[in-house]
């Protein structure tokens, strides 16, 4: 291989080339000038502070977050930090710097939008604005579950953000973050977005980008080159504290639906059905006979719960909610949490083989109780060898205290039921779409299938309920 050759291979194609390659749209770098002009004065410094504690006086508490943050990474002191008496020379009274963050004004008589985490524990909350006027702030709201806060500044014609449309918002598309990491104000970085509708909580699909977020950028904006605000910059994967290329923002339509309610309330509600669930898997679809993996399984309903009022059960799918598709796991929660406590919504289940609709009334979310288990009285043994299961009836006494109709135990699993995941103690409430009542029964109907087959058992395990399911031995 000649020295001339290889360098020639080595050569990039230049723009020109590209722009005549069919399929391939050539575009200029961004230029995000204009953009941080128009919104860094939008984008403000938060400081929270704490009074000291008793504890904290000894001299034993832990050093801010933000400055030793910056100690580690760079060796140095965060600039403009205030110099800190030591703690134990300190009054009690005295408020302490506790952390540092972003936000952004949302509308220009003075609210301000955050992160929940940025504000938690908080004495005092100080604002500061590109133009260096610093006020202290009013808490409107917090709501841990979405990590979405309003505070209030007493300021007026302050310069608000637009905010945009996410379902505009495409994967790939360059978007860029103002805010404050390790302190360092209204700090730019950009970069792409490299997902949507990523699941890390159960209220919030995140938008997953690679722009730089660092501790401190919390609460800053996530904006697009139309100059809208897309996401609040909320979380980052790190296993070093630091950036390290995958970062999380909240979506804006989520973060105003949760704002809307803490202005108006200062809290927010959201509804609650009271059941356990689980995704639906290909195997479990398919030998139930509901076709494709879709819905959500019902492993567990709460005792006097709506769910259970309005006649669901454990084993039943979930398929649609008000018409609604439920597609994976956490589109339930979602779509049931945005629902008003008192609305009645309809739930379109698939029970052993059939589709029915129940309808439900919406309770307020609230600290879930738990479940009974379920006693492990022995009765009866009886074998069925080829699927290495020894199962017992169960006493009525034992039925009403798991809130079960029928259901034979396991009192011992080996060979194909070991291999499945059964173990001892689980009951078995199912063969495919067919309940069952006893071991007389459950042999009837595995009798009826064909051994060649793998066999779907619908199995309660303590208070929740899941599919497994047995495959013959080859």
């Amino acid at each position: 291989m000649s020295t001339a050759w290889l360098a020639a291979s080595l050569t990039l194609p230049t723009t020109a080339a590209l722009a005549q390659t069919p399929g391939v749209a050539v575009r200029g770098l961004p230029d995000f000038t204009d953009l941080v002009e128009q919104l860094g004065p939008s984008v403000v410094n938060i400081r929270t502070l704490e009074k000291a504690r008793p504890s904290a006086a000894a001299g034993a508490g832990p050093e801010d977050d933000m400055q030793e943050l910056f100690r580690r990474f760079f060796g140095v002191p965060m600039p403009n930090a205030p110099r800190q008496a030591p703690r134990q020379n300190r009054p009690e009274s005295e408020a302490q710097p506790r952390g540092v963050g972003s936000g952004f004004i949302l509308s220009p008589d003075g609210f301000i939008m955050t992160n929940a985490h940025v504000v938690d524990g908080a004495d005092e909350v100080l604002v500061t604005l590109t133009d260096k006027r610093e006020f202290k702030a009013r808490i409107v709201g917090a709501d841990k579950r979405t990590d979405v806060a309003v505070v209030k500044i007493q300021a007026t014609g302050l310069p608000a953000v637009k905010v945009g449309d996410v379902n505009r918002l495409r994967v790939g598309e360059w978007v860029m973050a103002i805010g404050s990491p390790f302190g360092l104000e209204n700090t730019v970085t950009a970069g792409i977005v490299s997902a949507k509708q990523r699941d890390t909580g159960d209220f919030l699909p995140f938008i997953q980008t690679d722009v730089a977020i660092n501790p401190g950028n919390s609460g800053g904006p996530l904006i697009n080159m139309r100059g809208e605000v897309v996401g609040i910059n909320s979380q980052i994967y790190s296993r070093s504290g630091g950036f390290m290329g995958i970062s999380f923002a909240i979506p804006m339509d989520e973060a105003i639906r949760v704002s809307d309610q803490l202005r108006a309330n200062g809290r927010v509600t959201r509804g609650r059905i009271g059941v356990q669930i689980a995704p639906v898997t290909k195997d479990v679809a398919e030998s139930i006979g509901l076709g494709k993996a879709q819905g959500v399984l019902v492993r567990g309903v709460e005792e006097g719960s709506p769910a259970e009022k309005a006649g669901l059960e454990a084993g039943d799918i979930i398929l649609r909610l008000d018409g609604k598709v439920i597609e994976k796991t956490a589109d339930l929660p979602r779509a049931v949490g945005n629902s008003k406590p008192g609305q009645r919504v309809t739930l379109s289940v698939f029970r052993r083989g059939t589709q029915r609709d129940l309808s439900v009334t919406v309770a307020e979310l609230e600290a879930e109780k738990p479940a009974n288990a379920v006693a492990e009285k022995k009765t009866a043994p009886a074998t069925v060898a080829h699927l290495g299961l020894t199962l017992s009836d169960l006493s009525d006494a034992q039925r009403k205290e798991a809130r079960i109709r029928a259901g034979v135990r396991v009192d011992a699993a080996v060979d194909a039921a070991a291999r499945a995941g059964i173990r001892e103690g689980d009951v078995i409430l199912a063969v495919a779409n067919s309940e069952v009542a006893s071991v007389q029964a459950f042999e009837a109907l595995v009798a009826r299938t064909d051994k060649a087959r793998p066999l779907s058992l619908l199995i309660r395990r303590g208070s929740a309920v899941d599919f497994v399911t047995i495959r013959p031995a080859p």
